[in-house]
């Protein structure tokens, strides 16, 4: 039989894990505390288990300080806290890595900020490059003149630098052009490469029967003059190409004769504008510019496994010693717009904000959520470079996260959808909250309440539930009792709470308008407790609705949803 003691037992547990776990209690957990402290409760385990739910549901609704407060009265005891220990997140060793010697690469095409994607490379070679008090190089590979946003040149060392990255050196690719056009020149005087003027299907379709174009043994002098003419814009676009060389015969047609340069006349660079019409494609000038930066260890994506083999070949031509390349797997990132072509598009129709906009999965707007940028290096770290495919978790990210900003989270009531209350049968009522139920030296918000009847504000949703409950608690400032439509005091003792009373939030009549973005695109609009200037920029918890960052204080407050 389940009785009254049964269920201050299960209160007991459903308060000291929640207190354990940032307010969250888990019923599994306090399951087996319960039947460990009562093993007779096993044969009614069909009563005591939906008891459990519900007496969890209830603790996890609560705040954090009335879930400490009470357990205080229960148990004193139960509320000092196990030293937690510190999950150490590290990356293997590189191999042959020298103190002080190693040399790493980001390489980025400036389509447009970062998103959430980029950030594990970079990520991950900064902490190489950390550990070994290396250099990191910033590389943008601007070779695609259709694929480059002007603002990108800025805006990815602005992210890099938020990210917490730092770069020793910056190089574009658009500024080597001549450099590569000098060493495409030794690889046809070593007999290393072709100008093919075929149709590219036909070129294609060559390749992928193991023949060799008409072009492929051409000599030496006649590929140079062609190549010449090429730099002169003798050709038009998709009228020639510059092909390096390999293995016909190779068992992957994807590694056979490689587009080392092609054409491009029809779009102006952004910063070259027409002063070149041959463009050097990513695997020519990734092997070039690996080399002749001094690149010791290179780590990306296993979808460059095919480029790594086209590459090795121009490192063999050449007889250049090959970096260490490490090929993770592929990450899917789900419920998130990265693509920046798709974005900037958005942009320009006004369907976006901006870069920043917080449906989007760029650095910009995670920074404008409200996301640590270390919570991402940690998960980046956390994940390794395994070579296994992984799926991106936001709850793993946002657990990071709030490992990080609970700490520093100010705390303030937030009501959407509010429906005025009239507090009726006293004329004063003092609040005191602490701004962080943690951190008392912080302070406190006070609110001094006056009137006949005293007016607060709720959700509609609360509301409608105090109405079937007969019976509130008015978070921090008193218990109230509703009867046919009006809501009348009833006191302030706690212990109201062990009757299973829910506690709702509330905003004085002195409230801020507030609307919060969510990263759906949905917008929830209601009032909030008035906020000092200086949380503007900052995260912040509205109790019970989640941690938002506040994007501007007056004349109304706005805010972006970070996670609960």
């Amino acid at each position: 039989m389940v009785d009254q003691s049964t269920e201050d037992i299960i209160l007991k547990y459903a308060l000291q894990n929640a207190f354990q776990f940032n307010g969250k209690a888990n019923p599994k957990a306090v399951q087996g505390k319960v039947m460990a402290e009562q093993p007779a409760l096993r044969s009614n385990a069909k009563e005591v288990l939906p008891l459990i739910d519900t007496i969890v549901a209830k603790v996890n609704a609560m705040d954090p300080a009335d879930q400490k407060t009470m357990l205080e009265r229960i148990d004193s005891t139960l509320t000092q806290k196990k030293e937690k220990v510190e999950r150490v997140h590290k990356l293997p060793d590189l191999p042959g890595a020298v103190q002080g010697k190693v040399v790493m690469r980001f390489a980025p095409g400036p389509s447009g900020p970062l998103h959430l994607g980029h950030t594990r490379v970079a990520v991950l070679n900064d902490e190489y490059v950390k550990r070994y008090d290396g250099k990191f190089i910033n590389r943008i590979e601007d070779t695609n003149p259709d694929k480059i946003d002007p603002d990108a040149y800025d805006m990815i060392p602005e992210d890099l630098e938020w990210l917490g990255i730092k770069v020793h050196e910056t190089v574009v690719q658009s500024e080597r052009f001549p450099f590569y056009y000098d060493l495409a020149r030794q690889l046809i005087k070593m007999g290393k490469a072709y100008i093919c003027t075929c149709p590219a299907d036909d070129w294609r379709k060559m390749k992928e029967e193991s023949r060799p174009c008409p072009h492929h043994d051409e000599s030496v002098e006649v590929t140079m003059e062609k190549w010449e003419k090429m730099l002169a814009g003798h050709y038009g676009e998709e009228k020639a190409v510059f092909v390096v060389k390999t293995d016909l015969n190779h068992p992957n047609p994807a590694i056979r004769d490689f587009v080392g340069f092609r054409i491009v006349t029809s779009t102006p660079h952004p910063r070259q504008g027409s002063k070149y019409c041959v463009y050097p494609m990513m695997n020519f000038c990734v092997a070039v510019d690996d080399h002749f930066l001094g690149l010791t260890h290179v780590i990306r994506g296993k979808d460059h496994l095919n480029n790594t083999l086209r590459q090795e070949y121009l490192f063999n031509y050449f007889g250049w010693t090959m970096p260490w390349y490490h090929h993770y797997g592929l990450v899917s990132i789900p419920d998130a717009i990265l693509k920046t072509s798709t974005v900037g598009k958005g942009i320009k129709t006004g369907e976006y904000s901006g870069w920043d906009d917080v449906r989007l999965g760029t650095v910009r707007a995670m920074a404008k959520r409200g996301i640590q940028a270390d919570a991402i290096r940690a998960f980046w770290v956390d994940c390794g470079i395994k070579e296994v495919d992984i799926e991106f978790s936001w709850e793993t990210l946002y657990a990071y996260n709030r490992d990080r900003i609970d700490k520093i989270a100010d705390r303030f009531s937030f009501v959407p959808e509010p429906q005025p209350l009239d507090v009726c049968g006293v004329d004063h009522l003092d609040s005191k909250a602490p701004l962080h139920p943690d951190h008392p030296e912080r302070g406190y918000r006070e609110h001094h309440l006056s009137g006949k009847p005293i007016m607060v504000f709720v959700s509609e949703a609360d509301l409608t539930q105090a109405i079937e409950a007969g019976r509130v608690r008015l978070k921090d400032l008193a218990n109230v009792e509703l009867k046919a439509g009006k809501s009348k005091f009833i006191g302030n003792d706690l212990a109201i709470l062990k009757e299973k009373v829910k506690i709702i939030n509330w905003v004085p009549d002195s409230y801020q308008s507030c609307t919060v973005f969510m990263p759906d695109g949905s917008k929830k609009v209601g009032y909030v407790e008035r906020l000092p200037e200086d949380e503007a920029g900052k995260v912040v918890q509205f109790e019970r609705f989640g941690f938002v960052r506040i994007g501007r204080i007056s004349p109304d407050v706005e805010a972006y949803y970070t996670h609960n």
